[in-house]
């Protein structure tokens, strides 16, 4: 496109006085043959994409590759892309055409040109801020220089790529794919610089995250990467693994490039094994391919391996004009590796022809290339570059771990702090519940205690009691008025002291159910038998029981069981030691039988509804809860050998408190 420019300028050179109208034709000129060459090489269907594309103006990558992709390499496409953006002002479209000539070039080793086509996309980058555009061509200039074998700047390169995009916190998927690029560059490296370990860790990172995108692409190269250097190490077997795992990867992206590689590659391992004939068929047949794929470096290695397999079968003549073959076309690319490479084949080749004159000078032209290859390589700076960038990468991730350690304690701080808050919440809510239940069991408890002073000083106790005492008084009984008076008043004392104790002691409540009978056998004419038997040593004073509660059970004794009873009333009250450290109280009476004081209370017209035996068992129930013990209650019905029922019998069960 700058022939016209060239040729015109020449012709009106001698005209000085014309130089200005001269200049402006030309630029006219030019300006037309381009537009009129791309008018005729430029489909416009093409045209409207790009104009499109340059409309929309994505910043991405991904986002503009998404459209160009199928066009990568079509150089003349490419550079209507460049061309259009320039004119548009559209930096990132500039930056990406740029890069994929460039990568067209480096193909084909163009290497100069490639270089400065990634530099220009380079200066776009930066005047279009754009960090992944940045990182995409430091890392394309990196790969150029390792090809060149100008390793201290690849390097430089690399580092400079992997630190640029390791800045972004969410990088973009393909800052993501640069990354792994980078990791693959410095690892590319250290294999060159035959540090395996290393070089294998990089491309096991890298491919941890092109599993993570999915690129199998990027899975394709690591795999070959692996491959090569598990080769060097010897270790053919997983060499030859990765090698077709990586092949296998390239026919599903149909990679034609990814394809030779791998095939070359797999019959260098297969020379290695003794299997020359295979070897040679696999190269035979990617030769061609290769050649018409055109990347010159590729077909100088299939020569140069094409050489050494023919040296093994012993046909020296093929191998001769292969190895020379590859040799003249290292040369002329400038390949030194394989200059070197192709120079100790032939130096083998005329040794087995027994010509040591020839085989001493290719040696020596291997040599000199290998220590060429060595001081471009300036192994000691290198050396350094790796300590400095390793130095630097664990000084960055120990910086990042610390940062990570310091976030983590600050959010494990609060974290407690509202822990705390939300237990100390929980805690008052709790109490105040729990308060507020132990409340409402007082108020129940207060409520029970009522309930069965109310039972026990109901007023048809207390006016039948002060009635027989009267009589007593009107029959000018003086002696059993009084008697039975004491006893009375001081039952209603024992009564009322007992209502406002929670417990006493099982003497107490035995000496005012006694008072209790006493008074109530008067109302039965002295018929009742009341009799209280402690047995098994039990020292009733040490017993704690809930206050008044045998009374509802001989109250329930005498009016349901013995007032409808005819001839002898018994009531025997009997304490005893039970199992598992418990009291055993037993109120048995021999009265008509729970069935048949059923019926006689349903035939009365005024019924006595009796309550302190409910009441009861509630307060023994809240008396357990709070004691943390256990009160039962078992009421057995009596029955003789015909089955007639001959009295009731109450069993308390009371531990010990």
């Amino acid at each position: 496109m700058l022939h016209p420019l060239r040729i015109h300028t020449s012709y009106y050179e001698n005209s000085a006085h014309k130089n200005r109208l001269n200049f402006l034709f030309c630029i006219l000129i030019i300006f037309f043959c381009r537009n009129s060459s791309y008018s005729q090489t430029i489909p416009s269907t093409f045209k409207k994409k790009v104009d499109s594309l340059i409309t929309v103006a994505p910043k991405t990558y991904q986002e503009i590759d998404e459209v160009l992709k199928e066009f990568r390499k079509d150089s003349t496409l490419l550079r209507y892309v460049n061309n259009r953006s320039e004119d548009k002002g559209y930096l990132y479209g500039q930056a990406y055409a740029l890069n994929q000539l460039g990568r067209i070039y480096r193909d084909i080793s163009s290497y100069p040109k490639a270089l400065d086509l990634f530099q220009d996309a380079l200066k776009i980058s930066i005047n279009a801020n754009s960090i992944e555009f940045r990182v995409y061509s430091l890392n394309m200039i990196s790969v150029v220089y390792r090809k060149m074998e100008a390793i201290k700047s690849s390097l430089d390169y690399s580092q400079e790529a992997l630190e640029l995009a390791e800045t972004v916190p969410e990088p973009s998927t393909g800052l993501k794919r640069s990354i792994n690029v980078s990791l693959n560059s410095i690892g590319n490296i250290y294999q060159m610089l035959e540090q395996y370990d290393l070089a294998i860790d990089k491309f096991e990172k890298s491919m941890i995250l092109e599993k993570e995108l999915d690129n199998k692409l990027g899975l394709a190269i690591n795999h070959q990467n692996l491959g090569e250097c598990y080769e060097a190490q010897g270790k053919l077997e997983p060499a030859l693994q990765n090698f077709r795992k990586s092949l296998v990867y390239n026919e599903i992206i149909d990679s034609e490039k990814g394809k030779i590689i791998c095939n070359y590659s797999i019959a260098h391992v297969y020379i290695h094994n003794g299997k020359i004939n295979e070897a040679v068929n696999i190269l035979q047949t990617n030769l061609n391919k290769a050649i018409a794929l055109g990347d010159k470096k590729i077909v100088t290695i299939i020569y140069i391996n094409l050489g050494w397999a023919f040296i093994q079968l012993g046909d020296y003549d093929l191998a001769e004009t292969n190895l020379e073959t590859g040799l003249s076309m290292a040369r002329k690319y400038e390949i030194n590796a394989e200059i070197a490479e192709a120079n100790k084949f032939l130096s083998e080749l005329w040794i087995k022809r027994d010509d040591y004159k020839k085989g001493m000078g290719y040696y020596k032209e291997s040599r000199k290339y290998e220590e060429r290859i060595t001081n471009s390589l300036n192994l000691r700076y290198v050396n350094d570059m790796i300590l400095r960038y390793e130095s630097q990468m664990i000084a960055q991730r120990l910086s990042e771990e610390n940062e990570s350690v310091r976030l983590k304690l600050r959010k494990n701080r609060t974290i407690l702090i509202v822990i705390a808050i939300f237990l100390i919440l929980l805690m008052g809510i709790l109490y105040i519940l729990y308060r507020q239940t132990q409340l409402n069991a007082e108020k129940k408890l207060l409520t029970l205690e009522q309930s069965m002073l109310r039972s026990q000083m109901n007023p048809h106790f207390l006016f039948n009691s002060l009635n027989s005492i009267k009589l007593y008084i009107i029959n000018n009984e003086k002696k059993n008025a009084v008697h039975y008076l004491n006893k009375f008043s001081k039952l209603v004392r024992k009564i009322l002291e007992a209502s406002s104790q929670r417990e006493i002691s099982l003497a107490e409540e035995l000496e005012t159910v006694s008072l209790y009978m006493n008074i109530e056998n008067i109302r039965f004419s002295n018929e009742i038998n009341f009799n209280v038997y402690v047995k098994d040593d039990i020292n009733t004073h040490n017993i704690k029981i809930p206050s008044l509660i045998l009374q509802p059970f001989l109250e329930n004794a005498l009016w349901h069981g013995l007032s409808s009873k005819d001839g002898a009333k018994n009531i025997d009250l009997e304490i005893k030691k039970g199992k598992n450290g418990f009291i055993e109280i037993k109120i048995t009476d021999n009265g008509v039988g729970r069935d048949a004081a059923e019926k006689i209370k349903d035939s009365k017209v005024l019924k006595r509804k009796s309550v302190g035996i409910d009441i009861t068992k509630e307060r023994l129930a809240n008396f357990s809860r709070d004691y943390e013990n256990y009160f039962h209650v078992e009421i057995i019905d009596k029955f003789d050998d015909d089955t007639n029922p001959i009295g009731t019998q109450i069993v308390i069960y009371i531990p010990t408190i």
